[in-house]
């Protein structure tokens, strides 16, 4: 039976130390878990690129041959102290101990002859081949099968470890349906989902997912995206409004019209930020990745000079004792616990926070999050609902509200802002024949044009002082949004808008404060409006009235007190505020192609209440990470030094490498199932 460790697609083993190149695809396409591509019992990637997980009812056969290894040793140990015989000796003794070994020790021989051809000499592998042949040479049989055998129970357990660990991932890549039903004509067909045209109308029948992203023509639809949000409750789309593949109908049959190619869906997005998620390194894996190519040849090196040297010190020197304190040596040596534990908990990491809909671009960005002090952020749309509705219109007495009205409307509908929705709502459809020309859009102030030559002026009340208008109201007395109107250099009046508050936007301050994080508000919105939702939240500073390069300011004077920076807004219009932060967070991923482009972490729906979820699984993950790191060096180190000086024989030695392993391994796969 062959020995389990990871392949790659071509059936081609990998290390301990290339372990970690499973998680920089981040269970996607060409790594996988398990036995090679032939070997029907594990995990393997096919050639349309779908990852499969380890099989159902082959982990039995993973551990097949550590248990005829764990048999036949039993046996022998039972035949060399309990039960009294006469022919358990000499080279049946031998032989019997020796096909215990095999099952679990051949493979390891082989790919360490492998390695070595490869120029890949320092390996685990060799490491263990060289401890158990040792042991072997020196009599000490029973110890030589005992070490590779629970070397071989750490591997399973490193496979079935990372197979664990990418089940958040693959939920996530079953989410697109390789085929759609077209409807065309009165009649149907299936196709395949890549195959599918913008402008094809999609049928979905009830539970069926949806494979590409359009536009529903039926009525009204209720669709279950979890896998896209982390979100339970069902989300009710009504006729034109946007739907996106992963969502699954859960009602009535709906027509989808598909507005975008297969490959440019937002999900098709999302896989392919969760499938690099990982190349980018956190800190403490690169150093562990440096650390481990100096490591174990140093090891090596010093494991020949506790066997050799103290021929020239020691007056009774014993080949064979110090062989054995020489191979103990090796096998405490091995640095799988670090190598293997350290990438599975980021990896962890990242699944639980994709589980919560929440996607990190890379697992330095976890340890970036874990060390957050300041969340800054935007208002509208980030702890506002960013759905306006106007509360009045007050203009002076020698100007007609209709026409004025119609003005507004009509420049605003060169705006992509809410407050162009909601002015929209209030006047009614644009009138196409308002004669406006010559619309400028003027950055952090508002809107400008020409109506029969005289400027026509639609924004703030910075606007208006920009173009020296003098105005008869106290804009600090008005609490809502004010949309102030001048024309002909003469002020016309204003008109309010308010924005509602999100309903979990409160819950996040306090969750942030509970996590000792301060809470900071930028907004181009008016200093009152502001100063109002910062009250109503508990935020502790907040400041209005700002331009982008105000808020890019703002953002370099809190990070000249030392305190590190995540800039949560729409992650396009505050390009240079996420720029200059330690971590961009998006809100609303699923809207915004933009957002995850730029952003470091993309929050998949509008929820702020996941901005300290975000924090909570990057402290959590960190915390996981540098328990592992100390347990493994503590226990090395102290075993260590008890094996060079003859203290600890090779069951200690085993506990200080497959021992601590495990126990890193069993603690880093608890953030999958911490709840958050």
């Amino acid at each position: 039976m062959e020995h389990k460790h990871i392949y790659d697609a071509q059936g081609k083993q990998l290390c301990c130390t290339q372990t970690e190149k499973i998680y920089n695809q981040a269970g996607a396409q060409r790594l996988i878990q398990g036995a090679p591509a032939q070997d029907q019992a594990h995990s393997h990637s096919d050639d349309d690129g779908h990852d499969h997980s380890v099989a159902e009812g082959s982990t039995l056969k993973l551990f097949l041959p550590a248990i005829i290894s764990f048999v036949l040793l039993i046996v022998a140990i039972a035949m060399d102290n309990w039960v009294p015989q006469g022919w358990f000796r000499g080279w049946i003794r031998i032989i019997w101990y020796v096909l215990a070994y095999i099952p679990v020790g051949f493979p390891v021989i082989k790919d360490a002859l492998k390695s070595i051809g490869k120029g890949e000499i320092f390996s685990e592998f060799l490491l263990m081949s060289i401890a158990t042949i040792g042991a072997f040479a020196i009599k000490e049989y029973p110890e030589g099968v005992a070490v590779m055998l629970f070397y071989a129970v750490g591997e399973v357990f490193q496979t079935l470890a990372v197979s664990r660990a990418k089940s958040n991932i693959k939920a996530l890549l079953d989410q697109r349906p390789d085929e759609v039903t077209i409807v065309e004509a009165n009649s149907s067909r299936v196709i395949k989902a890549e195959a599918a045209a913008i402008g094809d109308v999609i049928q979905l029948k009830p539970g069926e997912k949806l494979g590409l992203d359009g536009e529903l023509i039926s009525d009204t639809a209720s669709f279950n995206t979890a896998a896209l949000t982390g979100e339970s409750k069902p989300d009710t789309k009504a006729k034109g409004e946007v739907v996106l593949a992963g969502m699954i109908n859960m009602n009535t049959v709906s027509l989808v019209k598909v507005t975008t190619a297969y490959q440019d869906s937002k999900l098709s997005k999302i896989l392919e930020l969760v499938q690099n998620a990982t190349s980018q390194k956190a800190p403490t894996e690169l150093f562990i990745r440096k650390f481990a190519k100096i490591y174990t040849p140093i090891v090596v090196l010093l494991a020949i000079a506790i066997c050799l040297l103290p021929y020239f010190f020691v007056g009774q020197y014993v080949f064979s004792d110090w062989l054995y304190r020489a191979l103990v040596f090796l096998v405490i040596s091995c640095p799988c616990a670090l190598v293997i534990s350290i990438p599975l908990g980021y990896f962890g990491g990242i699944g639980a926070a994709s589980r919560n809909g929440i996607l990190f671009k890379g697992s330095n960005f976890l340890d970036a999050m874990a060390a957050i002090q300041n969340v800054v952020m935007d208002k509208t749309g980030t702890m506002t609902e960013g759905v306006f509705k106007v509360q009045e219109v007050r203009l002076e007495p020698d100007f007609d509200q209709a026409t004025i009205l119609k003005l507004v409307n009509k420049i605003e509908s060169h705006s992509s802002h809410p407050v162009a929705t909601a002015i929209r709502e209030y006047a009614g459809e644009v009138d196409e024949s308002v004669n406006l020309t010559e619309v400028e859009e003027i950055p952090g102030h508002g809107l400008k044009g020409s109506v029969d030559g005289k400027v026509f002026l639609v924004g703030n009340f910075k606007l208006l002082s920009k173009f020296n208008i003098s105005y008869t109201i106290d804009p600090n007395t008005i609490v809502y949004t004010t949309i102030a109107i001048a024309l002909d250099s003469r002020f016309v009046g204003y008109i309010t808008i308010a924005d509602s508050i999100k309903e979990d936007s409160a819950q996040t301050i306090q969750l942030l404060h509970k996590l000792g994080v301060k809470a900071t508000m930028l907004s181009g919105d008016k200093s009152t409006v502001v100063a109002y939702v910062a009250k109503e939240l508990g935020i502790d500073k907040a400041y209005g009235d700002l331009l982008p390069e105000d808020k890019v300011n703002k953002v370099k004077e809190i990070k000249a007190m030392g305190e590190s920076v995540a800039f949560v807004g729409d992650g396009v219009n505050d390009a240079p505020v996420v720029a200059l932060s330690d971590v961009g967070i998006a809100m609303g991923g699923l809207g915004s192609d933009a957002t995850i482009e730029t952003a470091d972490v993309v929050i998949q729906d509008d929820k702020p209440s996941k901005i300290p979820i975000a924090i909570n699984i990057g402290k959590q993950t960190k915390k996981v990470v540098y328990q592992n790191i100390g347990l493994a060096f503590v226990v090395k180190g102290v075993v260590l030094i008890l094996g060079a000086g003859g203290l600890a024989t090779m069951w200690e030695a085993v506990f200080a490498d497959v021992g601590v392993s495990l126990i890193a391994i069993l603690n880093a796969i608890r953030i999958q199932k911490m709840k958050f």
